[in-house]
C-alpha cells in the first residue's frame, strides 16, 4: 500500500479481489503422467514423457535455451476493484497454542514428485525426496527428530552440475562440523563446497551450471535454502507463502550486490550471459575459487516453525513458476487433495496444468504434505453483500491486510 494512501478502519475501503477462484479453468488433463510416491524414501523417479507435449517447441515463443533465457513471471488475475462503501465482514481464526505457547503439533511427511522435460530437447533438472532421514541415513546420523529433506537442482549449459549436486549435497550436509547443531550455517556451508567441488573434479564440464533449492525439516523446523530461480511455497490454510526469493539478475537487491563486485546485467542477463543471479557450477563466469565474484553460489536460507496452519509445500523449477502464480498453484493444490489427498497426483496436475499453459522449458514438481488429512473445507464468513467472494480471493485479501498491518 502507497505510504501516502490514508489509512481506515473500514474494510470496505480495501482493495476487494472478488471470485478469483471461481473463475479458475483448469482444462482437461493430458496423458497420464508416471509419478513417484516415495513411501521407500528413495530420490524420485522421472516420469515418462508426455505423448502431448511433442507438439509443443521452444522456438514457438521466441525464447533462447535456458541457461540464456530471460523469465517473466506470470501475475495472477485479480481484479482490484476502487474504493466502494460496501461493508464486508469477516472473521480471521487463527489457531491457538496451548497454554505455555506449545504445540503438540507433529507434521507427519508424504512427497509426490513429477518430472517432465517438456518442450526442451534435454532434460537438465534433478530432484530428492526423501520422506524420512533416519531410514535413509541410518541412526548413526545423530539426527535430533524424524526429519525429511527434498531438493529441485535446475540445470543448465548442460547437465553435469545437477547431477553431481543432486549426489553430493545431502551428504556435504550431514558432513558439516556444524551440523546438526546449527542447521543454517551446515547447508550454507555445504553449497559452496558443492561448488567448489564440483569445479576440482576434472572428469565433467564445469561450464554447466545448475540452481539449488532445498528444504530440510526436523520435527517441526523447515529451512528452505535457495541459490538460483527455484521456488518454494507453503500452503497455509489455503494461502500462498513463498519461503524464497527467485535470483533474478535485475532484482534490486541482485543487481546491488553483482554491481558491487563488478558485474552488471544486461538485459536481464547477468554479464549478458545467465539469467540467473545465484548457481553452483558455472565455473567459465566465476574465475579463481575463494575470489569475490558477482554469481553466486551462497544460497539465502529461511527458517520456518509448522504449525497446524500449514498444510503442504510446494517445490518447482522456474519452468511453473513462469506460467503459474504462487497463489494459483497453491490453490490447486489443495483442491485436488481435498478429493483424492494423493500428493503425486497433485504434483502430476501441476505439471500438466503448465504445459497447457505453454511453459518453454523443463519441468519439476514436488508436494509435501504435512498431514495423513486431507485439508479441510474453509467456511467462509457470512457477509452483508450479495456478490460472494472466492476462498482463494479472500486469502490473497487476508495477505493484503496483514502486509499492512
Amino acid at each position: 500500500m502507497n505510504s501516502t494512501t490514508p489509512h481506515t478502519p473500514r474494510v470496505g475501503t480495501l482493495l476487494m479481489i472478488w471470485n478469483m477462484a471461481a473463475g479458475t479453468d483448469f482444462s482437461p488433463p493430458f496423458n497420464l503422467i508416471e509419478g513417484s510416491y516415495n513411501k521407500d524414501n528413495m530420490p524420485a523417479v522421472k516420469d515418462k514423457p508426455l505423448e502431448d507435449t511433442n507438439d509443443l517447441k521452444q522456438t514457438s515463443r521466441g525464447k533462447p535455451p535456458r541457461h540464456l533465457s530471460s523469465v517473466q513471471h506470470s501475475i495472477g488475475s485479480a481484479t482490484l476493484l476502487p474504493h466502494t462503501d460496501l461493508d464486508v465482514e469477516f472473521t480471521v481464526v487463527r489457531n491457538q497454542s496451548p497454554p505455555g505457547g506449545k504445540s503438540s503439533f507433529l507434521p507427519v511427511f508424504r512427497s509426490g514428485c513429477c518430472a517432465e522435460k517438456g518442450p526442451k530437447q534435454y532434460m537438465e533438472d534433478e530432484n530428492i525426496c526423501i520422506d524420512n532421514l533416519l531410514e535413509h541415513l541410518g541412526e548413526t546420523a545423530g539426527l535430533p527428530s524424524p526429519g525429511a529433506f527434498y531438493g529441485v537442482f535446475d540445470g543448465h549449459g548442460g547437465i553435469d552440475a545437477a547431477v553431481f549436486v543432486r549426489k553430493n549435497i545431502l551428504k556435504f550436509i550431514v558432513e558439516d562440523s556444524y551440523f546438526p547443531v546449527c542447521l543454517e550455517k551446515a547447508i550454507k556451508n555445504a553449497y559452496l563446497k558443492a561448488d567448489h567441488s564440483f569445479a576440482d573434479d576434472s572428469t565433467l564440464d564445469i561450464s554447466s551450471g545448475t540452481t539449488a533449492l532445498t528444504t530440510m525439516i526436523f520435527g517441526r523446523t523447515m529451512v528452505v535454502a535457495n541459490a538460483g530461480d527455484c521456488r518454494a511455497v507453503l500452503g497455509k490454510r489455503g494461502r500462498a507463502v513463498e519461503l524464497s526469493k527467485d535470483h533474478k539478475p535485475n532484482c534490486t537487491s541482485e543487481r546491488l550486490r553483482i554491481e558491487k563486485l563488478g558485474g552488471a546485467v544486461y538485459d536481464g542477463y547477468l554479464n549478458g550471459q545467465l539469467s540467473v543471479a545465484r548457481a553452483i557450477g558455472d565455473w567459465h563466469m566465476k574465475g579463481t575459487k575463494g575470489s569475490s565474484c558477482p554469481l553466486s553460489a551462497e544460497p539465502e536460507l529461511q527458517e520456518t516453525l509448522l504449525t497446524e496452519d500449514d498444510e503442504f509445500l510446494i517445490i518447482g523449477c522456474d519452468g511453473l513458476w513462469d506460467v503459474m502464480s504462487s497463489q494459483g498453484a497453491v490453490t490447486m493444490v489443495r483442491k485436488e487433495l481435498m478429493i483424492h489427498n494423493d500428493p503425486v497426483r497433485c504434483s502430476r496436475e501441476l505439471v500438466r496444468e503448465a504445459l497447457k499453459r505453454n511453459t518453454c522449458d523443463n519441468l519439476t514438481v514436488i508436494v509435501v504434505c504435512f498431514s495423513l488429512d486431507p485439508p479441510p473445507k474453509i467456511e467462509l464468513p457470512p457477509t452483508r453483500v450479495r456478490r460472494s467472494i472466492s476462498a482463494e480471493g479472500l486469502n490473497l485479501l487476508k495477505g493484503v491486510l496483514e502486509c499492512d498491518s
